[in-house]
């Protein structure tokens, strides 16, 4: 079988492309390499490499010819570079998904498994957070993510084009983004644990977050891609462990010093999935439990 996954040289899409790869899948990835927080762009061997921007129609288009499901998970994907951009990142999470729906329905693609955000409950939603809740984008990036499951679902509706999206909470675990203070809470942390210096804390540190371990969510994909479930097609998902942890139990749990900084906005308070329906309808359960991860690993920087 033939698949896509954009943004494929990533760090949660590098994973799906190991995993697709491992099951004997040709694998095609459709990556610009633009992702300024990795400090490494992931290749597997096995697989093809496209060096291209999915806001490039006509050039994304050919390379879809002959695939069967597209993982979309190529975006602007930090809340506060879009703040400091939101130009870039509605051209890139709105025109570039468009972009992709668009090629995978010209091409006869059976399905499209889009990588959405939590980021889209906001503040307004009381946890633990539901698939239900209306909306509440604080920053570009929720906007311009939230209006990728829009386009998801018109394209099933109208088009016929199966779409599954997934509302993704805070993730984490090998070749998690490391570079720059934007970069995700869990790796930064461990880095600068790792190099002595005090870990840097957004605010009170209060803010709690439902972290989760990127093989559940390749899972996820992988459950998403294969169901022949019709009740998931045009649907969105959470996927969370269900448990969540404040950004100060993070720090004492790796046991280092750590310093406060000012706090951002256009955050959520707290997150905490709900996750009901991704167990009823696709089966999902979560694996890997963060304290544990955290523990032991953080054993490993020792």
């Amino acid at each position: 079988m033939k698949t896509i996954v954009t943004g494929g040289q990533g760090f949660i899409g590098s994973h799906v492309v190991d995993r697709l790869v491992s099951l004997g899948h040709e694998v095609v990835v459709i990556d610009d390499n633009s992702a300024q927080c990795n400090e490494e762009f992931f290749v597997n061997p096995e697989a093809k490499y496209h060096k291209v921007s999915i806001c490039e129609y006509e050039r994304i288009l050919p390379l879809f010819e002959g695939a069967s499901v597209v993982f979309h998970l190529a975006a602007e994907s930090r809340i506060q570079p879009a703040i400091l951009n939101p130009v870039y990142a509605t051209q890139v999470n709105v025109v570039g998904t468009c972009n992709v729906l668009q090629a995978a329905r010209a091409a006869g693609v059976d399905r499209v498994v889009y990588s959405s955000t939590s980021a889209g409950y906001g503040l307004k939603n009381e946890p633990p957070l539901r698939e239900d809740m209306p909306k509440d984008c604080l920053n570009p990036y929720s906007v311009t993510k939230c209006a990728g499951e829009e386009l998801c679902v018109m394209y099933t509706e109208l088009f016929g084009l199966k779409t599954v999206s997934f509302r993704y909470f805070n993730v984490y675990g090998p070749r998690q983004p490391l570079v720059g203070q934007y970069a995700p809470v869990v790796g930064l942390f461990m880095e600068q644990y790792r190099k002595g210096e005090s870990m840097t804390i957004v605010g009170d540190g209060l803010q709690r977050r439902d972290f989760t371990h990127v093989h559940d969510v390749v899972e996820a994909n992988m459950l998403a891609a294969a169901t022949k479930n019709i009740a998931a097609f045009g649907q969105v998902f959470n996927v969370g462990y269900g448990k969540n942890y404040s950004v100060l139990e993070l720090a004492q749990m790796i046991g280092g010093e750590y310093t406060h900084i000012d706090p951002r906005v256009g955050e959520a308070r707290h997150t905490l999935a709900d996750t009901t329906k991704i167990r009823t309808v696709l089966g999902w359960e979560p694996q890997v439990e963060f304290g544990e991860w955290v523990k032991e690993n953080t054993e490993n920087l020792r």
